[in-house]
């Protein structure tokens, strides 16, 4: 996993509270290792607000998991890559590769049953 892209795009294990403007592109993600979880949304959404509280409670757990916390919207090119329509999306990626995704969870049991895909 390049670090570099890490540190910069304001990822950290486990929970991450807050979205970061440029998002990395989607060659950069494809070459991500391990299990990242990439948020897409905004602060000022309703729904991002009411998803946070589930998503930290799931993701504060996981020190396996890499969750990066992107403000998606028009011109965002990798929300488009990723053909996110709705906000919160979390895809989830092992080694760069989605395996799964989530719109707008409401509850942490719905997140970590997501999470059991990296299984």
């Amino acid at each position: 996993m390049d670090k570099e892209i890490i540190e910069i795009k304001s990822a950290c294990t486990g929970f991450n509270p807050s979205y970061f403007e440029e998002a990395p592109s989607f060659e950069q993600v494809s070459q991500l290792t391990g299990n990242t979880i990439i948020e897409f949304g905004a602060p000022w959404c309703g729904h991002c607000m009411t998803a946070t509280s589930a998503i930290q409670e799931s993701l504060s757990k996981r020190s396996d998991v890499t969750h990066i916390k992107l403000f998606d919207g028009k011109g965002k090119i990798l929300g488009r890559k990723f053909k996110v329509k709705h906000w919160p999306t979390l895809i989830l990626l092992k080694n760069g590769q989605e395996v799964d995704r989530l719109v707008r969870p409401l509850r942490a049991s719905e997140i970590n049953q997501l999470l059991k895909s990296f299984q």
